[in-house]
C-alpha cells in the first residue's frame, strides 16, 4: 500500500504542478486598437516577440483599428476570458470614450481587468514656423489680439488634442479655431504645410519635423520638463496645469481571466520595460514615459483620468462623430 500511496501523492504533485503551469496553453493574441506602423503598434510588436520567448508561445499582434478604438475593444470583450486575449490600447478607450459616447457596446469598468500601463506620452503643443508666437504666453496675446484667427488641428472630437486645445481656450480666455482632421496621422503634417497653425503631438511625431524646422514647441505637458526637450517649458510652469495633454498606452484582459494571466502578463512585461538596453532605446529615447503600473495601481489611475477627462469633454462640449 505505501507504494501506492506514494504513486497516487506524487501524481497529484505532478497534477498541481501541471495545474499552476496551464497558462498560456496556445498562442496569445494581442490586439491593437490602431492600425499597422504607428508608435503603439511598434510598441506591441516588440513587445510580443519577447513575451513568446519567455513563454514559449506564439504571441501575435492582430491590428483592428476603428471607430476611435470601440473595434478592438468590443471583440477583446466579447473574446472568451482565458488569458489568451489582450487589448493594447491609449486613454481614448478608458478615460474618454465612456464620457464621449452615449452608448457602447461594452461597459468600460465592468468588462475588463486592466493589467499595466506601459507608457504615458507627454504631448507637445507645436506650431508652423511662421506664427508670429515663440511662446505660449506670446500665443495666448495673439490670440487675444485676433480672435478666432488661430485655428489648430485634432484627429476628430473628442481626440486628446481637440481636448486639449478647448481646455486652453478655456483657462486662457482666448479663441481658437478647432480643424478635425480624419486621422492621426494628419494634423502634424497639416501643421508643417501651413493649413493649420497649431495642434498638440507627441514628442516622437514632433521630433524629425522640430530638428528640420518645420514647426516649433511653445509648450508640453507633464510635471516637470522632457529630458529630451529641456528647453520646452510645461504648462503647469507657464500656469496652465488643467491643459492635460497626456496620453497613455496599456494592456488589458477580458473579465474573467484567469489571475495566473493577469500576473504573468504583469510581471514579463514589467520585466521587459526594466531591461536597460530596452527601456532606454525603444522607450526613453523615442518620448515615452515608463510606467509599468501594477494592476491596481492602474485600476486607481484610470478612476483619476477619467474624470479629469469627463471635465474636458464636458468643456469641450466634444460629440461622438
Amino acid at each position: 500500500m505505501r507504494p501506492i500511496r506514494l504513486l497516487l501523492l506524487l501524481a497529484a504533485c505532478f497534477a498541481a504542478a501541471a495545474q499552476a503551469q496551464t497558462w498560456p496553453a496556445k498562442p496569445v493574441r494581442i490586439v491593437v486598437a490602431y492600425p499597422p506602423g504607428g508608435g503603439i503598434d511598434v510598441m506591441a510588436r516588440q513587445i510580443a516577440d519577447r513575451l513568446g520567448s519567455a513563454w514559449g508561445q506564439p504571441v501575435v499582434v492582430e491590428n483592428k483599428p476603428g471607430a476611435n478604438t470601440i473595434v478592438a475593444t468590443d471583440a477583446v470583450a466579447k473574446s472568451a476570458p482565458d488569458g489568451h486575449t489582450v487589448l493594447m490600447t491609449t486613454d481614448a478607450t478608458f478615460s474618454i470614450n465612456p464620457h464621449l459616447y452615449a452608448k457602447l457596446p461594452y461597459n468600460a469598468q465592468r468588462d475588463f481587468i486592466p493589467v499595466t500601463m506601459l507608457v504615458l506620452l507627454q504631448q507637445m503643443l507645436v506650431a508652423h514656423p511662421a506664427l508670429p508666437a515663440n511662446t505660449l504666453q506670446e500665443l495666448i496675446s495673439l490670440a487675444r489680439s485676433k480672435p478666432g484667427t488661430i485655428n489648430y488641428a485634432s484627429y476628430g472630437s473628442g481626440s486628446q488634442p481637440h481636448l486639449s486645445g478647448e481646455m486652453l481656450k478655456n483657462k486662457a480666455g482666448i479663441d481658437l479655431v478647432h480643424v478635425p482632421y480624419k486621422g492621426i496621422s494628419l494634423a502634424v503634417p497639416a501643421v508643417m504645410a501651413g493649413e493649420v497653425q497649431l495642434t498638440f503631438a507627441g514628442i516622437a511625431t514632433s521630433t524629425a519635423p522640430l530638428k528640420a524646422g518645420r514647426i516649433k514647441a511653445l509648450a508640453i505637458g507633464g510635471s516637470s520638463r522632457s529630458p529630451l526637450y529641456p528647453q520646452v517649458p510645461t504648462f503647469t510652469e507657464l500656469g496652465y496645469p488643467d491643459v492635460e495633454t497626456h496620453a497613455w498606452f496599456g494592456l488589458f484582459l477580458p473579465a474573467g481571466s484567469p489571475k495566473e494571466a493577469v500576473s504573468r502578463i504583469y510581471t514579463d512585461v514589467k520585466r521587459i520595460l526594466d531591461d536597460p538596453e530596452f527601456r532606454q532605446k525603444q522607450l526613453i529615447d523615442r518620448g515615452y514615459e515608463v510606467v509599468g503600473s501594477a494592476p491596481d495601481e492602474f485600476v486607481r489611475y484610470i478612476r483619476r483620468d477619467s474624470e479629469s477627462r469627463a471635465r474636458a469633454v464636458k468643456i469641450s462640449g466634444a460629440k461622438a462623430e
